[in-house]
This record gives C-alpha cells, structure tokens and sequence, in this order.
C-alpha cells in the first residue's frame, strides 16, 4: 500500500512540475511574439502587410518542359529535360542513358551505362579509370593477381 501512495505521489509531482514548466515557456512564446509584432508595427508596412507578403512569396521557376532550350545554356547541369530537370544522361546516376533509368547503390553512370567502380576494368574507382594489361580492379583500385 505504501509503494502504490509513493509511486502516485511521485508521478503527480512529476505532472505538476512539466505543466508548470511548459505555461512559462508558452509565457515566454507570447512574450516573444508581443515583442515581434512591436517591431513589425514601426516599419514602414503594417504587421499584416508585412506578413502576408513574406507568407506569400513565391517564385516562377522557369523549366525545361516548358522552354527546352534552357538546358543548352551556359551553366546548365545537362542539356537533356528529364521530368522538369535539365539532365546529362551520361552521368546522372538517376537517369543513366535514357530518363527515369536509376542505377543501383553501388553504381554510377559512365557513358551512360550503369557500372560497378568496383570491379569494373575499365572504370575502376571512377569513370574512364581503365587498368592496365594483367591488372584487375579490386574494390576500387587496379591490382595484379
């Protein structure tokens, strides 16, 4: 009987002590945001105004599907238009030779075609890394057997 009245009196002072603590920090939150609001009001937009125009900002992206000639740009990341995205299907691991082509975890795209750098002779720890006569690709580096 004793064990029960400790163990209950122990979880209500638990409860009293988290409620108590989180009133203040909610307090603290009001606080805050009263503080922010007084801030918002000496701009020279209103609080609202000023509000509605951060919370409705957004921007027009401009895509490939819509104007293919973006991808042949300067500091375009490929000049293929795969799902919206300007791609180079050589290289992308997720469109690797044609689009929506994914290669595996342990692959990358070379020329693409999905390869192991693993164990691939001719792409041995990268792309285009080809080892040498006799020499084979072992976990990423060329090596005699």
């Amino acid at each position: 009987m004793k064990f029960t009245e400790l163990v209950f009196v122990s979880v209500l002072i638990v409860v009293i002590v988290l409620s108590t603590s989180a009133a203040s920090n909610l307090d603290h939150q009001q606080d805050t945001t009263d503080f922010n609001d007084a801030i918002m009001d000496s701009s020279e937009y209103s609080s609202a105004q000023g509000r509605w125009l951060l919370q409705n900002k957004r921007t027009r992206r401009v895509t490939c599907k819509k104007f293919p000639g973006i991808c042949d740009a300067k500091g375009s990341p490929g000049p293929q238009c795969c799902k919206k995205k300007c791609v180079n299907i050589l290289t992308d691991r997720h469109n690797c030779g044609k689009c929506g082509k994914k290669c595996k975890y342990n692959e990358i795209c070379c020329k693409g075609k999905c390869v192991n750098p693993s164990f691939n002779r001719k792409h041995c720890g990268g792309c285009n890394n080809r080892c040498s006569n006799g020499e084979f690709c072992v976990f990423g580096l060329c090596n005699y057997a």
